[in-house]
C-alpha cells in the first residue's frame, strides 16, 4: 500500500462527506462538481493556505506538523480514533521503509497461558491481520465452530476472521446484523493498514476482499476507522438459538499486535413499559 496514496485518499474521502452546512459555511445556492467539501473550504477551516493542503492531499507534502495534523483533523470533524489515524498516515508517508514479506505470526507464550486459563468463556485470539492465532474450545464453537478447530495451529491453514465475515456465508448468518459487523472489521484493518503500510501480507488479504467482495469494496472506499474494543452484538447461532453477546477485546504492553478476544452474554435489557 502506497502511504503517500493512503494519505491522500483518507482526506478527499472524508472531506467528501462534510457539507457546507455541516460546518456552517454558506453555500450561496451554487452547484457543486464535487461532492462535499471544497479543498480550499477545508483548508480555510483548518488554518493552512490552499496551495499546502492541496499538496499534502495530493501526496506531494509529507511534512506536516502535529499541530496542523490536529487542525486538519478538527476541520474533518474526525473523532479520537480516526484523528490517530490521521497522524499514522502522515507518519508512514514521512518514513519510507523496504518492503519485506513479513513471517507468520507466533502465539506468544503468556498469550497462550491465557486462553488456557479462560476455559469457561469463548475466546478467540486475532494477530494484527486477523488471523486466528489460538481460540478455546467455547470461542471455536460459538463463532467458527463448522472451521477445523485445529487451523490455527498451522500457519499456512489459520483461519482469518476478516476472511470469513465477507467470504464464509455460515458466519454471515451468524450476525443478525451483519452490515454493523463488516464494518467494524473494515474499520479495524483500516487501522492497521495506517499503522503497517509496507506489510505485504495485509496488503494481500486486503485486495483478496476488495476483488472478491463487493461489500467490502464499498465499505473500504469509505475510509472509515474503528477500534474494535468492546462491541455488542447479536448471534443467531445454529445450536444455541439467538443470543445477544458482549465482545472485549484486550491487548498486551508486550505483545500489542496479538488481540484476545473475549465474548460473554449480554446482560438482559429490562422490558419496555406498555
Amino acid at each position: 500500500m502506497d502511504a503517500h496514496g493512503q494519505l491522500g485518499t483518507f482526506l478527499q474521502a472524508r472531506r467528501a462527506q462534510l457539507q457546507p452546512q455541516d460546518v456552517g459555511l454558506p453555500t450561496y445556492g451554487d452547484r457543486r462538481r464535487v461532492p462535499g467539501l471544497r479543498r480550499e473550504e477545508l483548508a480555510l477551516l483548518a488554518g493552512v493556505s490552499s496551495s499546502y493542503y492541496t499538496r499534502l492531499e495530493q501526496g506531494a507534502s509529507c511534512h506536516a506538523s502535529v499541530e496542523v495534523l490536529d487542525a486538519i483533523a478538527r476541520a474533518l470533524r474526525l473523532e479520537e480514533t480516526e484523528r490517530l489515524h490521521l497522524r499514522d498516515l502522515a507518519t508512514a508517508c514521512r518514513h519510507r521503509r523496504t518492503v519485506r514479506r513479513p513471517p507468520a505470526e507466533r502465539l506468544a507464550p503468556a498469550v497462550r497461558d491465557l486462553v488456557s486459563a479462560l476455559d469457561e468463556v469463548p475466546v478467540v485470539v486475532t494477530g494484527r491481520r486477523s488471523d486466528v492465532l489460538a481460540w478455546n474450545t467455547l470461542g471455536h464453537a460459538l463463532l467458527a465452530g463448522h472451521v477445523d478447530p485445529t487451523g490455527p495451529e498451522r500457519p499456512a491453514d489459520r483461519p482469518n476472521m476478516a476472511r470469513l465475515v465477507f467470504l464464509d456465508a455460515h458466519i454471515r448468518e451468524l450476525y443478525v446484523d451483519w452490515p454493523a459487523k463488516a464494518r467494524a472489521v473494515v474499520g479495524n484493518l483500516r487501522l492497521v493498514a495506517g499503522r503497517h503500510p509496507q506489510d505485504t501480507r495485509l496488503t494481500s488479504l486486503i485486495g483478496e476482499l476488495t476483488t472478491r467482495s463487493t461489500e467490502f469494496a464499498g465499505m473500504w472506499a469509505d475510509h472509515r476507522v474503528r477500534a474494535c474494543d468492546t462491541a455488542e452484538y447479536e448471534l443467531r447461532h445454529p445450536l444455541v438459538g439467538t443470543l445477544t453477546v458482549r465482545q472485549q477485546t484486550l491487548t498486551g504492553a508486550s505483545e500489542p499486535e496479538q488481540s484476545v478476544v473475549m465474548v460473554t452474554t449480554a446482560p438482559a435489557r429490562p422490558p419496555r413499559p406498555p
